[in-house]
């Protein structure tokens, strides 16, 4: 993929880039009650559920929004008051669930490990074996704020076995990291339009085991986040409850079309396997260090530890990356600086290499040497 871009590539997490053509698609008005606008939001869902599987066993339901928003409303939902969610926690978006559980009154207890470690199935097995109160168990199966890859079938044949209710996080990997509802469990999986999908933001969605979903009559806090209703208005209308995004539903039809036409998942999880190794080989000659070890590395966003070098600032290497044409995106750990560089959106192993060499003529052009990080730079001396 060499397409030329005007705008600076988006080496994030989302927004991304994007075609010409899903942009393009965003130039039609339509009217939420326009036949044309209805046969694309029941095409939406259809496809949608179909990537991961679903079939006639679990349904798919749009929400307006950010990816947040979907996943408020997917927990507030399916978890009912008197529900015991635990939390699997490595990094800001499993602590944003537990947030989210904390603002709408749910419990829930904290399964928290290291930001460079994955939970482990072992890790919900003991927990869920010693706590018989806990009704659902959350993962974020790829956690964004690292790039960190969660097992998740692994977690969630402990969950099945144990009987108790699977919610995921697929914000950064739905579309090219399999899900797979024909062999895991799972109550719902949550994610949005701008991410993998490479379409633009505005709109999330989740894909919910029906039998689960049929039980959640009453359980949300919100009336705009009820899944439940927003299912049962669907069903009798073909209609969004409320005003729905029309130019971002319309993006994400064409964004699918491409999305089919590469091969699904397995395609774009390939062209992103590539950029990933790409940057992390570019990235590693130029002496960057990364924050995962490559066994637990998805291929979405990658974390690399700052230069202990006096010249780096993050600021002003960000300024000058950018003014190159690509937009990096700012560390998101606490106990150490880092920045990111994503691998998704539409965009190619030549894009990538692009990066790299526009990173080197800063790193030279800033008079940065040191490129370890300075606990590994002291450690190494």
């Amino acid at each position: 993929m060499t397409s030329k871009h005007e705008d600076p590539i988006l080496l994030t997490p989302g927004p991304l880039t994007t075609s010409l053509q899903t942009k393009q698609a965003q130039l039609r008005d339509f009217g939420s009650r326009d036949s044309a606008f209805i046969e694309i939001t029941a095409s939406l869902i259809t496809q949608l559920n179909d990537i991961v599987h679903g079939g006639d066993s679990h349904a798919c339901v749009l929400m307006q929004g950010s990816g947040t928003f979907s996943v408020e409303a997917a927990l507030g939902t399916l978890v009912p008051e008197t529900g015991h969610v635990l939390v699997c926690i490595n990094g800001e978006y499993g602590k944003r669930i537990a947030r989210i559980c904390d603002v709408i009154g749910r419990r829930h207890r904290i399964l928290q490990t290291a930001e460079d470690q994955p939970t482990t199935a072992k890790m919900v097995e003991e927990t869920l074996a010693a706590d018989p109160s806990l009704t659902h168990v959350s993962i974020v199966h790829c956690e964004t704020s690292t790039g960190i890859l969660n097992p998740l079938d692994e977690i969630a044949a402990v969950v099945a076995t144990h009987q108790r209710g699977l919610f995921i996080d697929a914000m950064s990997s739905f579309g090219a990291i399999e899900i797979d509802a024909r062999k895991i469990r799972f109550d719902g999986v949550v994610a949005a339009s701008g991410k993998c999908l490479e379409s633009v933001p505005g709109m999330g969605f989740a894909i919910l085991r029906r039998e689960a979903l049929e039980q959640c009559q009453g359980n949300c806090h919100s009336l705009s986040l009820d899944l439940y209703d927003q299912w049962q208005s669907y069903t009798r209308t073909r209609q969004w409850r409320f005003t729905p995004p029309t130019t971002v539903v319309a993006a994400l039809a064409e964004a699918l079309q491409q999305f089919r036409a590469e091969g699904g998942v397995a395609g774009r999880g390939a062209r992103y396997r590539k950029n990933c190794e790409t940057l992390m080989n570019g990235m590693e000659k130029l002496g960057f260090v990364s924050f995962l070890p490559r066994a637990i590395q998805a291929p979405i966003i990658t974390t690399w530890h700052a230069p202990a070098d006096p010249n780096y600032n993050f600021n002003a290497f960000y300024d000058k990356v950018r003014a190159r044409g690509f937009t990096l995106y700012p560390g998101k750990l606490t106990q150490v600086e880092t920045f990111r560089v994503g691998c998704i959106g539409a965009i190619g192993a030549a894009e990538m290499r692009q990066a790299v060499d526009a990173i080197a003529a800063i790193v030279e052009e800033m008079g940065i040497t040191q490129l370890k990080p300075a606990a590994r730079a002291s450690a190494a001396a």
